[in-house]
């Protein structure tokens, strides 16, 4: 780049800079946490249903992730999940239903390109590295376990 290109440049960045709208950071990590407490709120519901019915404690969790991934699996398939998830930022990322909407935007999105490389291929795009490296670290922490136990 030229010098008089340089200039303008910084001048454009400067100007650039100032006119950025700035977030309203307590606004987002107030509608991140209720959002997030919400879905909680929703999943300890179906709990207590689910222990009402007589499911055994052991067993509750694993019947409440499944219908919790069905709801945002459900939510995301009907496009209100994206909706909330504008709204609510890592309040709807981080509990389960986030991975459920991680699992089946792109597969909502890539249908259009096929079965097998649409919707199979770019499934897991999203998801995908996040399983490989946290049943990777598990596995290790395990082995550590294992030779590490007292």
């Amino acid at each position: 780049m030229k010098v008089k290109e340089k200039a303008i440049r910084k001048k454009f960045d400067k100007l650039n800079s100032n006119n950025i709208p700035k977030p309203n950071l307590l606004k987002h990590c107030f509608n991140a946490f209720w959002i997030g407490g919400l879905i909680c709120v929703i999943g300890q519901f179906i709990s207590d249903i689910f222990s009402k019915f007589g499911v055994p404690k052991d067993e509750l969790g694993t019947y409440v992730s499944i219908v919790m991934v069905f709801l945002g699996a459900a939510l995301t398939g009907i496009g209100v999940y994206d909706k909330l998830g504008d709204f609510a930022g890592a309040g709807s990322v981080v509990p389960i239903t986030g991975f459920a909407n991680s699992i089946v935007s792109p597969a909502m999105e890539f249908k259009k390109e096929g079965f097998v490389f649409g919707v199979a291929a770019k499934m897991f795009t999203i998801a995908g590295p996040v399983l490989v490296y946290g049943i990777g670290s598990s596995v290790i922490v395990g082995i550590l376990y294992y030779f590490l136990r007292w």
